[in-house]
């Protein structure tokens, strides 16, 4: 369960464009609004709810148009779209999916346009893609950033284990060699967390992917 984020595939995490923005604002007053109450005296009680709700929502929503905004430029930088589809992921001919979520952005690379077959080095049209994100990340150095390797189910449990693994740590070492300050990480799932049933040759090529999240603090990294 710990190689991908709560709610990972649940449509309800699904936002339209903008929504991130709403949603930070209104967070973001209510908690102003319940701190303001908290710290103030009877007396200034209400002028300190008021203040701290118009707060709150600022920096909210500055967090909320942060995630639409990594979200819209990382697909523009890969030749692509935001997509918050819930089958997003399901569809054979999109190589890389982008969507942004309520906590945070992912980025979906298919594996056959990252990798060899059975070989965890990005083929260098995978390397300028991985680049393009580096560049992006350049804006947001305080993103937290989780590479995330999976394969489909043929072999063993440990191979695939130790690919996922390499996969997302190669990428992962060519997202920070970029010089980048921000904090990366990197996971293997091997084949723990499919998409869809490993039946046919296109549902095992849906399943062998590469996950970039995309966090705005240490907060929202589940």
């Amino acid at each position: 369960a710990g190689c991908t984020p709560a709610g990972y595939n649940n449509p309800s995490l699904n936002v339209p464009a903008g929504q991130n923005t709403k949603t930070g604002a209104i967070y973001g007053a209510i908690a102003g609004a319940v701190l303001g109450g908290i710290t103030s005296g009877k007396s200034h009680r209400g002028k300190h709810i008021l203040q701290g709700a118009v707060l709150g929502a600022g920096v909210g929503a500055a967090y909320g148009y942060s995630l639409d905004r990594q979200a819209a430029e990382m697909a523009n930088a890969l030749d692509t779209n935001v997509d918050n589809s819930p089958n997003a992921q399901l569809n054979p001919n999109k190589d890389i999916i982008v969507s942004k979520r309520v906590n945070y952005v992912q980025i979906t690379f298919r594996d056959k346009m990252m990798f060899e077959s059975n070989s965890a080095y990005p083929t260098p049209s995978a390397s300028d893609k991985i680049a393009r994100v580096s560049s992006i990340l350049q804006r947001y150095p305080q993103t937290i950033v989780q590479v995330v390797g999976h394969t489909d189910n043929r072999g063993s449990y440990e191979y695939n284990l130790n690919l996922s693994h390499q996969r997302a740590r190669n990428v992962a070492s060519m997202i920070k060699g970029s010089g980048i300050p921000n904090k990366v990480f990197a996971k293997g799932c091997s084949y723990n967390k499919s998409l869809v049933p490993n039946t046919t040759a296109q549902n095992m090529a849906l399943n062998r992917r590469v996950e970039i999240y995309l966090y705005p603090n240490q907060q929202a990294v589940v």
